[in-house]
């Protein structure tokens, strides 16, 4: 199983604003301004227990957090897309990991700027209150689906949520790998693929671009089976 890479190199300083521009001149930049970030696939954005100075808005690619049990496993709390607000906390220190599935272009905010983002610009404010409160049902939604659901129920809920938060219609478009999304789940990566499988041979789904793309060829039977 995977886990979270264990190397810091990408983390993301108190002093990010000033990174890449330490032989630039300085001008004072106002609040609602941010840092365009960007991460290789696997790369480590910021780690749990690290101090929470910057939060995250999403332009492009796919961001994964989660956070490594006692035990070992790994468990994917969501995965983070384009136009989503991430790793802005109530406490001092980041709660789980953040990694990026692909190439990850980010724009990072200083968290002790936020009164000024929010004031400065109402727009984005009501975007990261927007943002916060999908968050929030998401993870309402997830503890059910990990406590309740049978591995078919699960997985069909986790494609229809990925085609309408993409907005991909009868699409789900998955970045991400068959371990990552077991790791979502609460199910092992052969479950998954066993699910999947017999999900074809429902007549529920279709397998495009080498398994990438998933075709919801039934989507009234899925939204049944999330019932």
């Amino acid at each position: 199983m995977q886990t979270f890479n264990a190397t810091h190199t990408s983390r993301i300083p108190t002093a990010i604003a000033l990174r890449g521009t330490a032989n630039m001149p300085q001008r004072p930049q106002p609040a609602a301004s941010g840092v365009r970030r960007t991460f290789g696939r696997g790369e480590e954005i910021f780690a749990e227990g690290e101090r929470c100075s910057v939060f995250f808005k999403v332009v492009s690619g796919t961001v994964r957090t989660g956070k490594l049990l006692a035990d070992g496993r790994r468990q994917i709390d969501t995965f983070h897309f384009p136009g989503d607000v991430f790793g802005l906390e109530s406490g001092e220190t980041h709660r789980f990991t953040a990694e990026a599935v692909d190439k990850v272009v980010v724009i990072a905010y200083r968290r002790s700027n936020f009164s000024g983002l929010v004031q400065n610009d109402p727009a984005f404010g009501e975007q990261l209150m927007i943002s916060m409160l999908s968050s929030l049902d998401r993870a309402h939604d997830h503890m059910v689906l990990l406590g309740r659901k049978s591995a078919v129920e699960k997985m069909a809920t986790f494609l229809l949520e990925i085609a309408a938060r993409r907005a991909n219609g009868d699409r789900a478009e998955l970045p991400m790998q068959r371990t990552d999304i077991a790791d979502h789940l609460g199910l092992t990566i052969e479950t998954v693929s066993r699910t999947l499988t017999q999900m074809v041979r429902d007549g529920l789904i279709r397998l495009a671009d080498a398994g990438r793309t998933v075709i919801l060829e039934d989507k009234a039977g899925l939204r049944l089976l999330c019932a």
